[in-house]
């Protein structure tokens, strides 16, 4: 174990030791704030007794659905925006437009479109999951050095061949900095979506449990969230560190 895996352990026991104290000591009750062992008790059971897993396997396919189909779609429209400029011009704005509606605002609209279920979470988690792969891709694919573009014309390469085998691998990092960007979001969109839009998941466990009154059944929740989130990003860590290996192999 590094020094700095270390002391990012050491600093989360210390911050639950604290709260822990805290609670403990200024008596506060669990309903406002679950001290970190009632917090524990409550996902163990949770775990133990299978009432979680549903819930999370649920949001688990939300996630890779929409992570999927978003950053596909994203990558496709980025690739067709760098290479045509009067693309560009003609769609970039609507592109734009379309983000900076808050997606909780449009929830009510696909639960109607597409049902009270996983269908339309999967599209808030996709068009969420969207944006970054198509920005990234589409900066990354333009900011390709000119001399090496310059050196593929002289040799005669036709523009899928420059694409293929000059811009795309010039641009993977930053394409799949967008990827990771794009995961992270995927599981707030799930998570959101399954406030309004659905029965079964994380998020809608969030919103029974506000309706309990169980603070630390919500903790609980909230603690599978993020290492959920944690998972998928790591996932996605290792996913760049294999795309990328046959080019740190021959640099």
């Amino acid at each position: 174990m590094t020094r700095a895996r270390l002391g990012s352990l050491v600093l989360l026991v210390a911050l639950l030791l604290a709260w822990e104290a805290a609670c403990r000591l200024l008596a506060l009750p669990k309903l406002v704030l679950p001290p970190p062992s009632a917090v524990a008790v409550s996902l163990w059971h949770g775990l133990a007794s299978g009432y979680f897993w549903p819930h999370l396997r649920t949001t688990v396919v939300e996630l890779l659905l929409g992570a999927a189909s978003g950053c596909a779609i994203g990558f496709a429209a980025g690739v067709a925006l760098a290479e045509s400029s009067s693309l560009r011009r003609l769609l970039m704005p609507y592109v734009v437009a379309s983000q900076v509606v808050p997606k909780l605002a449009l929830a009510p609209l696909f639960v109607l479109w597409f049902g009270f279920g996983m269908t339309s979470t999967v599209v808030i988690t996709a068009l969420i999951c969207f944006f970054p792969l198509l920005e990234n891709t589409l900066t990354a694919l333009q900011q390709v050095p000119p001399e090496r573009l310059e050196l593929f014309r002289m040799l005669g390469a036709t523009r899928a061949q420059t694409l293929w085998r000059l811009k795309l691998p010039s641009g993977l990092p930053a394409i799949l900095a967008g990827v990771r960007v794009a995961v992270v979001l995927a599981l707030v969109g799930a998570v959101v979506g399954e406030f309004i839009g659905a029965s079964r998941g994380l998020g809608a466990l969030v919103i029974a449990t506000q309706g309990t009154m169980d603070t630390s059944l919500m903790f609980a929740v909230l603690v599978l969230i993020a290492a959920l989130g944690m998972f998928a990003y790591q996932a996605t860590l290792l996913l760049e560190r294999w795309l990328l290996l046959p080019f740190t192999r021959t640099s």
